[in-house]
């Protein structure tokens, strides 16, 4: 993200204080004290941070969330550090199911690397209250395993530890849990005890679902310093259909478009239900409650419009992307439809679009109507003479007239977009 901006974004002032506009926008779901936090973040600066394990070369929108919600405090003067799990990452949080494949010292450095450059994009290193990227191999790797279990294992007990919900589920399931996952806990909290000692680090923040492990710093800190410190937990981001957001058939969201074009990334939002639009509003982007209320009033007057769809898509990819990567999207997908002109898309942007599409290989010379039938477009050679008599299908925006017609033209001497009527649309690649 750009400095530019970084510095367009701001808090919403019709609200009373930042805890009040954090619940409206529904990013809390629990926390340690709320009347204390609430103090804390209005009479003081304050230092915090959320953590970033590398198991994966990229973020996801779980991730986003966060590094929004570390933004937000950014701007109201408080402190933030980003943790980038050099240590946690070699290790792995319990999964709800099997354990975690173990990554290689080396593919960990990379992704702790790789994570620390994204992370660093949304937030200021500049100014009051700039940001810090900290790696917690940098306390771990000093130790040494008596000095592990000596000085910090001494402080936690097993009961408590198998209570966790993360661990009980593993304990009570097929596949068990190593001592590797279970000691992940004492591993979170001692970051806590430790930002706390450096940086006087006094909350950390994370998903609901790793309530267990957050509240394992907070009983360190106390045991060990005598002190009270703060959690705030946001909930686990669900569709309305009650299924866990940001997985597209299985597969997350990513921010780096080596994983997630920004074509992909902009159509994903594009279709965002109605129900859950306005949800997303308020976590993902940083308009204020009157813009979120007004899109919210053109949702249910006039749905089949999406102006909170193309908002939203608008405003999370050019702030993960850019607005240019955004603008190359609207344009992609007008071309696509045939409201724009095909020839003027960038390679990258067209392929990355009909990637998302049912697609094919094929050379040139191919009949239309056996592309129509590889892409899924129709189920016969009758039916695409058919659409093609019909006057419903086009190559390329062309439409074809000739039922025997073969694929004579390429964009970018690669690619094809085969479309039939005025949505249905298959891309084409040559082999």
């Amino acid at each position: 993200m750009s400095n530019t901006a970084l510095k367009s974004q701001s808090n919403d002032s019709s609200f009373k204080d930042l805890l009040d506009e954090l619940q409206w926008r529904g990013l809390v779901a629990l926390n340690t004290d709320e009347d204390a936090l609430r103090k804390a973040l209005n009479e003081t600066k304050i230092t915090y941070y959320i953590g970033f394990d590398p198991t994966a070369p990229s973020l996801h929108l779980g991730n986003l969330v966060q590094l929004l919600i570390m933004r937000r405090l950014q701007l109201a003067g408080h402190k933030p550090l980003a943790l980038i799990g050099g240590s946690t990452g070699l290790v792995g949080d319990p999964r709800p199911t099997a354990e975690r494949t173990l990554n290689t010292k080396e593919t960990v450095g990379e992704w702790v690397e790789k994570l620390g450059k994204q992370a660093s994009r949304f937030l200021s290193f500049e100014g009051e209250n700039p940001a810090r990227l900290v790696n917690n191999l940098d306390w771990t790797a000093p130790l040494s395993a008596i000095d592990f279990l000596r000085d910090i294992g001494k402080y936690f007990r097993v009961g408590t530890m198998l209570s966790k919900d993360a661990v009980s589920a593993r304990l009570n399931s097929e596949h068990g849990i190593s001592y590797t996952e279970f000691s992940y806990q004492i591993l979170q909290g001692y970051d806590y005890l430790e930002l706390f000692r450096r940086y006087d680090c006094t909350l950390q923040m994370g998903g609901s679902d790793q309530w267990g492990n957050l509240t394992s710093g907070t009983d360190l800190i106390r045991k060990v310093e005598g002190k009270s410190v703060h959690i705030l937990a946001t909930p686990l981001i669900t569709n309305s259909d009650g299924q866990k957001f940001g997985k597209s058939e299985g597969n997350a969201v990513w921010l780096d478009s080596e994983f997630t074009s920004p074509y992909g990334f902009y159509q994903f939002w594009l279709n965002v239900d109605d129900a859950d639009v306005i949800d997303r509003l308020k976590v993902f982007t940083f308009l204020t409650k009157a813009e979120i209320e007004d899109l919210a009033k053109q949702t249910a007057e006039a749905p089949h419009l999406r102006a909170a769809q193309k908002r939203l898509a608008l405003e999370v990819t050019s702030l993960v992307h850019s607005a240019e990567a955004a603008q190359a999207a609207i344009d992609a997908s007008a071309a696509l439809f045939g409201q724009g002109d095909l020839s003027t898309l960038d390679v990258e942007t067209l392929q990355a679009a009909l990637g998302e599409l049912p697609n094919t290989i094929a050379p040139l010379g191919t009949p239309i109507t056996q592309l129509l039938i590889d892409t899924g477009l129709v189920d016969s050679i009758s039916a695409g003479r058919r659409a093609i008599k019909e006057g419903g299908v086009y190559v390329n925006n062309e439409k074809i007239i000739d039922e025997a017609a073969v694929l004579t033209e390429l964009l970018h001497s690669k690619f094809a977009v085969l479309r039939r009527g005025k949505k249905t649309l298959a891309g084409v690649f040559t082999a």
